[in-house]
């Protein structure tokens, strides 16, 4: 059997998280491949609402196996009480692995986030101070802790010693700051092993063995196609690729292992950050959509911050599925757009130099683009309660088929509500 990757064709908050959901309960294993605390995964189901933002979003099935894989960037104290809330709201303790080979984040990464966005000020990144750029950028420094090494202290410290030494430069004369020492982290480090050991496991021998055995594996996406640091806007992008292709290595299975790639996008835009956003909207219109936007609005699961809403844009999404290698499409919260008499969508770009495009293109374009908007009707109706493509009205099939006409991949999913079973399959 074939691994099933649920990745973002957009700039995140895409609705990844309810589909994985879905798809873990005939899952034997869903795995994180990529990314931290940094975003959340929000999910609705018989227990309730929750915004995971550390663990996979399988936590809630008894038979499957979370695994947050080599690639991720481990917030101990966030995972941890993750895993507590939990089982306060009822939900059975779920079963989590966390692969040995994953780093950890340490409270050193958080402060340098904090401080660095302080320091930028109003050109800033739009970080959510979680510490995820500065712990990425010990990882491939080699300055970075495996889980493996918290149980040596001796190593440790050197460890934590090499990794400050810098660190020290840049806070005394860059921020202004004290210096810090290794004895100022080496004890709560220590207690994150032992509160960690009982999850530790090689989990690329796991994962291989069970796609060996033919068994179901989801690998879960973080953010999407247009925040990774390659393919994406940078330099507002996350630390950590974003894309179907870097999630063999972040959860470490074979690369031909993947044979199926779900792109998740909303039937309009939404994004949390700093960036270019073309169709961005603004005002009351704006503010109208984020408000019926969702359960509870468009409002970030992990800051809490509005989210920026713009009309669906075709240009970014077929970009985006195409880095994405997607082979299918989920388009999410088709519902939300039932108050409106006319839908417009954005199907080019007018750039700075006044020629137009239908290709994405690089950072420094994207800023002075400026959308171009085709209208399509609306079907100003209630469509939470139909459960099969046709029982849509013709709008919204309509609407429907215009996007995947304008992506370029079958759009297989329509979701028309929050909750797991407001699912339309086509």
């Amino acid at each position: 059997m074939t691994v099933t990757a649920i990745v973002g064709a957009n700039w995140g908050d895409e609705g990844k998280g309810k589909l994985t959901d879905v798809l873990a309960a005939q899952s034997s294993y869903v795995v994180r491949f990529q990314g931290g605390s940094n975003a959340g995964h929000t999910i609705i189901n018989n227990y309730g609402k929750f915004a995971l933002h550390m663990l996979p979003s399988g936590v809630f099935y008894p038979n499957v196996t979370n695994v947050i894989g080599p690639g991720t960037a481990v917030d101990v104290r966030m995972l941890l009480r993750e895993i507590e809330e939990l089982q306060a709201r009822g939900v059975p303790k779920p079963k989590v692995v966390v692969s040995e080979r994953a780093q950890v984040v340490v409270p050193i990464h958080v402060r340098f986030d904090e401080l660095e966005e302080d320091r930028l000020a109003e050109r800033s990144f739009g970080s959510t101070k979680r510490g995820i750029a500065p712990f990425y950028a010990d990882k491939y420094a080699k300055l970075g802790i495996q889980a493996s090494e918290l149980f040596d202290k001796e190593r440790l410290y050197r460890r934590l010693d090499q990794m400050l030494a810098a660190k020290n430069v840049t806070l005394q004369h860059l921020y202004g700051e004290s210096p810090v020492s290794a004895d100022d982290y080496i004890s709560e480090l220590v207690a994150y092993g032992e509160q960690l050991r009982p999850y530790l496991a090689d989990t690329t021998s796991l994962l291989h063995e069970a796609w060996m055995r033919g068994e179901s594996i989801l690998v879960e996406g973080q953010l999407g196609a247009l925040r990774d640091p390659d393919h994406g806007i940078y330099p507002y992008s996350t630390s950590s690729s974003t894309l179907s292709g870097f999630a063999a290595v972040g959860a470490g299975i074979p690369p031909y292992a993947i044979g199926h790639v779900i792109a998740v996008t909303k039937a309009y835009s939404s994004c949390v950050g700093a960036g270019p956003f073309v169709a961005e909207l603004s005002g009351e219109i704006a503010q109208e959509l984020r408000l019926r936007g969702g359960d509870a609005g468009e409002f970030g699961a992990t800051t809490g911050r509005p989210r920026r809403v713009g009309w669906f844009d075709a240009v970014a999404t077929r970009y985006g599925c195409m880095v994405q290698g997607a082979t299918e499409v989920a388009l999410t919260n088709l519902d939300v757009l039932g108050y409106l008499e006319q839908i417009p969508v954005c199907t080019g770009y007018l750039l700075a130099d006044g020629s137009k495009t239908e290709r994405f293109p690089v950072t420094s374009q994207l800023e002075h683009a400026t959308p171009v908007l085709t209208s399509l009707p609306g079907w100003k109706c209630d469509i939470s309660e139909a459960r099969t493509f046709e029982e849509l009205p013709l709008e919204a099939r309509e609407y429907v088929l215009f996007v995947e006409a304008s992506i370029g991949v079958r759009v297989s999913t329509v979701s028309v509500g929050p909750r797991r079973e407001q699912l339309v399959h086509r």
